[in-house]
C-alpha cells in the first residue's frame, strides 16, 4: 500500500490529490472561482494602473511638460503696480530663445457691467451676457495654449499693429450669441463698441476659459481700454526644454530685474507617474484583496467539507499505517492545488483584461514580467493557508472515533 511507506513518493501523493480533486470537478471549479477573481483583479489592477500611468505621463510629456507660464512674482495690493511688469513685446523676445515653439500674452480686461450682445439695438429678446470674460491676447497665444479653431481664423500681427476692431470668441459663447459663421462677418458688441468676429475657438488645452470668452488683439485692447501691461505669458516649448526656458524667460523679459518675474515649471514626470499609479491602484487593490479573502474562505470551507465526507477513507488509511502528517500533507496539497489552479487562470485572465482594455483605449499595455508569476504563486499561497485548518482537522481524526460516529 502506498500510504504504508513512511514517506510517500511524490507520484503517489500527486495521484491521491488528483483523485480527491477530480471526483467532483464542478465543486472544484466553483471553489477555485473566488481565487480566480481575486488574482485576476489584482493582476488587472496593477497592470491597468501601470498602463494608465504610462499613458498619462506620455500625455503629460506632450502637453504639461512643454508648458511654461511667466507672470509677475508679486501682484501687489489692489490699485498698486505689481512688483514685476511684463513687456508688450514678450512674444517676440521669447520666440528668440532656442526651444520655444510658441509664446503669447494673455490679459483680462475689466469691462465693468457693459453688456455683451450680438445685435446693435437694445432688443429685449437678444442675449445679453454681462459676465462674459473679455481678454486681450497676442497673436501667438493660440499656438501657445494649443488652441483649435472651429471656424474662421485667429488674428495676426497685422490686426494687432493696426489695432483692428476684430475678435475671436469661444465656441460656448458663440452658441449663446447664435454666431456660427465668421465668414458672414458677424459682430459682437461690448457695450457700444462693435468687433467683427473673425474666428470661433473650439478648444484650448492649456486655458479652458478661452472657450467661453471674447478675445481681442493686444493692440486693440490697449487702445480702447488703456491696458498697461500683460498679466501673463504662455510658452510652448520643445520636449525637454521647459526647465531651461523657465530659467531663461525671466531674464529675457526683464533683464534689469529677472527676480521680479516667476516662471511656473511642470512637475517631474516620474512624480506624476507615481501619483497616478498610487491613486489608481489603492481602491482596486483593496477590492482584489477582498476577493482573495473570499476565495480563501471558499477553499477552506470546501476542504473542510471534503474532510468530513472522507472520514471513512481517512480512518481506513490511518488503520493501515498512514501517519498524521501524511494525511495533513495530502489535504494541504489539495488546497494548494486549488489555489494554484485559481492563480493560473486568474493571472491569465488579468493579463487578457489588461491587454484588452489597452487595445480598446489605444494605449500601450505595460505589465511587469513578474506580475503574472507572482499572481500564480500568491494563489497557491492562499490555498495553502486556507487548507491549514482542514488539514489539521483531518490529521486529528482517529479511526475508533469514526467507527463510533464521532469526530
Amino acid at each position: 500500500m502506498r500510504f504504508l511507506r513512511r514517506i510517500p513518493l511524490p507520484a503517489d501523493l500527486a495521484a491521491e490529490v488528483a483523485a480527491g480533486l477530480l471526483v467532483r470537478p464542478g465543486r472544484l471549479a466553483l471553489t477555485a472561482a473566488g481565487t480566480v477573481l481575486g488574482i485576476a483583479a489584482l493582476v488587472a489592477t496593477l497592470g491597468l494602473a501601470a498602463t494608465a500611468g504610462n499613458h498619462i505621463v506620455t500625455r503629460f510629456d506632450e502637453l504639461a511638460a512643454t508648458e511654461v507660464v511667466v507672470q509677475p512674482a508679486h501682484a501687489g495690493e489692489p490699485g498698486e503696480e505689481p512688483a514685476g511688469v511684463l513687456p508688450w513685446d514678450a512674444q517676440t523676445r521669447l520666440e528668440r530663445l532656442n526651444g520655444v515653439r510658441a509664446a503669447g500674452t494673455l490679459t483680462k480686461i475689466e469691462t465693468g457691467d457693459l453688456p455683451i450682445r450680438s445685435v446693435a439695438l437694445e432688443d429685449p429678446l437678444a442675449a445679453a451676457l454681462p459676465q462674459t470674460p473679455v481678454l486681450a491676447a497676442s497673436p501667438g497665444l493660440r499656438h501657445a495654449v494649443r488652441g483649435e479653431l472651429a471656424a474662421g481664423r485667429w488674428f495676426d500681427r497685422g490686426h494687432d499693429a493696426r489695432r483692428s476692431r476684430v475678435a475671436v470668441i469661444g465656441q460656448g459663447l458663440a452658441r449663446r450669441l447664435n454666431i456660427a459663421q465668421p465668414a458672414l462677418r458677424p459682430a459682437v458688441f461690448i457695450g457700444d463698441e462693435a468687433f467683427t468676429v473673425i474666428g470661433i475657438l473650439k478648444s484650448a488645452a492649456r486655458e479652458a476659459t478661452l472657450t467661453d470668452s471674447i478675445i481681442l488683439p493686444d493692440g486693440t485692447a490697449r487702445d480702447l481700454y488703456g491696458l498697461d501691461h500683460p498679466e501673463k505669458v504662455y510658452i510652448d516649448t520643445a520636449i525637454g526644454a521647459a526647465r531651461l526656458i523657465a530659467k531663461q524667460a525671466p531674464t529675457a523679459l526683464a533683464p534689469h530685474a529677472p527676480d521680479s518675474l516667476v516662471a511656473q515649471m511642470p512637475p517631474e514626470p516620474a512624480l506624476v507617474r507615481a501619483r497616478v499609479s498610487g491613486d489608481v491602484q489603492a481602491m482596486l487593490v483593496l477590492l482584489g484583496g477582498l476577493s482573495l479573502i473570499v476565495g480563501g474562505f471558499g477553499i477552506a470551507n470546501t476542504t473542510l467539507v471534503s474532510v468530513m465526507e472522507r472520514r471513512g477513507e481517512i480512518a481506513l488509511r490511518r488503520s493501515l499505517g498512514a501517519q498524521r502528517r501524511q494525511i495533513a500533507v495530502q489535504f494541504l496539497v489539495e488546497s494548494a492545488a486549488i489555489g494554484l489552479l485559481g492563480g493560473i487562470v486568474g493571472a491569465s485572465l488579468g493579463v487578457v483584461v489588461t491587454v484588452a482594455v489597452a487595445a480598446v483605449q489605444s494605449w500601450t499595455p505595460v505589465l511587469a514580467a513578474w506580475l503574472p508569476l507572482a499572481g500564480i504563486g500568491f494563489g497557491a499561497l492562499i490555498g495553502l493557508l486556507a487548507g491549514a485548518y482542514p488539514a489539521l482537522r483531518a490529521a486529528r481524526l482517529e479511526p475508533i472515533d469514526v467507527l463510533r460516529g464521532e469526530g
